[in-house]
Order: C-alpha cells, then structure tokens, then sequence
C-alpha cells in the first residue's frame, strides 16, 4: 500500500480541454505524482485526445492511469483530507490560506490528500467547495487574472512535492581537478605571447606600459586557467597577430620557403 505521507491525488472536476489535462499529467509526473481523476468530464475519453498527449510531453503513464468518474464523491474515495482550490473566497466553508502556509502542516499529519480543481471557466463550485475540508488559494496579483487549470495544478503540485521534502537538487559537475590547471610557468608564457602582439598591434607601448600586463596577470590568476584554456589563449593571439601582418589566420608566411605550391 502507498504510505499516506506519499499519497496525492489530484482531481479535475469537469475539465473541458484536453491540453489542460495533458499538461496536468505532465506536472505531475514532474513533481513525481501518478493519481489524476477526472470528474464527468466534457468528453469521457478527454485524456485520450490528441491534444492531451502531445501536451504531456511523454507523462504517458500517467495518462493511461487517469480515473474518470461521474462524481466528486467518487473522486474523493479513500481520501482523508479534500483540499479544495479557489482563487475567490466563498461566504460559506473553510477560510482559504495559501499552499505554503497550510500544506508543511498538513504532510506533517500523514493523510491521504486530494486536491481539488474546478473548471476552466468558472473554477470550484460551492457545493463541490463545501464537500472539501480545506480551501487553497494561490497568491496572485489581483489585476492578474486566474491561472490556467494546468499551471494551478503545477503549483499546488510543486508545493505539495515542497512540503513533503522536494526532491534534491542535482549537484554540479565536479570542479577541475587540481592537475587540471595550468602552471605558473605556462600562464607567464601566455602572458609573455599576448604582451608581444599588443605591442605589434600597437595596443601597448611598450615606452609607457603603465600596469596593463600585471593587470592581465591578476585576471589570469583569478581566472585559474586549464592547460587547454591557456592553449585557447595563445592560439588567439597567434590569430591576432597574423591577421595583424595581413595574412589569413592559420595560413603559411607568403615568403617563397612558405608560399603555397599555385595548383
């Protein structure tokens, strides 16, 4: 049996678009959820659409495990804890908080929770609302309108995932190790390389040299260079530099030893 602390379900009261529920699967499946129930939907076979599948990006499992009902009663079978979600408040039924105030508490409880969402046009409606134990409303910008059903589902998802621990975030690549750098030695030689270019190309005088180089220097140091960085740096100077004399970068000297055979 699935422990409680791990249980979701997730119901769409009379959806009427497939994308939406295809987009549902997908932010469960991403939030690592499988329980989608829909309630007399518009169409009964609505997460079977074409629209439903290309929009769950691949959720297909949890799309061949969608529940349709015909009633919120059903949807709620076996659930301990109903949440209902609402952007508007009612003038009857539980107080709505918001999913992150209520729902560290409410995972803490180990029940077996339902999230409830209402229509794409008119959202919950009492009666369904008032079968719910709790009321979820998403903080929003009042000038900002509702969310779509889908991305309501992502949130409530997200934060429901949040409550229950999250999921670790995947470390990063492991730094260069320390033979992976580049020595002192190869550095002052790239160093050495750019401070003659600069000079042919009249971008240092080398008369008043001011404290260009040992700032380059300090770059360099903070930037604790490769082997293969300071190889990318000296090959770009010899880029500069033959562009420069007026030769096509990486071409042979036009002098009659490197001269190309005319073919």
């Amino acid at each position: 049996m699935t422990p409680a602390t791990d249980f979701a379900r997730f119901v769409l009261v009379r959806p009427s678009h497939a994308g939406n529920v295809g987009a549902a699967a997908r932010a469960l499946q991403v939030m690592g959820f499988d329980d989608l129930v829909l309630v007399a939907p518009r169409q009964g076979d609505l997460h079977r659409q074409p629209e439903a599948v290309a929009l769950a990006s691949g959720a297909t499992g949890v799309l061949a495990g969608v529940r349709v009902v015909p009633t919120l009663a059903e949807a709620l079978d076996g659930v301990t804890r109903a949440c209902a979600t609402a952007m508007t408040p009612r003038d009857f039924g539980p107080a709505a908080v918001a999913p992150r105030e209520r729902l560290p508490a409410l995972a803490a409880e180990g029940l077996r929770v339902a999230f409830v969402f209402g229509t794409e046009r008119t959202g919950m409606a009492n009666e369904d609302v008032w079968r719910c134990h709790e009321v979820l409303s998403i903080p929003a910008n009042p000038a900002g309108g509702s969310l779509n059903l889908a991305q309501a589902v992502q949130v409530i998802a997200y934060e429901w995932r949040q409550a229950l621990g999250g999921f670790p975030i995947v470390p990063a690549a492991p730094a260069l190790a320390p033979q992976g750098l580049a020595d002192v030695a190869a550095v002052q030689g790239a160093l050495a390389h750019w401070q003659g270019v600069l000079e042919r190309i009249g971008f240092l005088d080398p008369a008043s040299p001011k404290k260009l180089m040992p700032r380059l220097n300090q770059l360099l140091n903070r930037a604790a260079l490769t082997v293969d960085e300071v190889h990318v740096l000296r090959g770009i100077a010899r880029a500069v530099d033959e562009a420069a004399a007026g030769r096509r970068p990486g071409a042979l000297p036009q002098t009659p030893a490197g001269r190309r055979k005319q073919g």
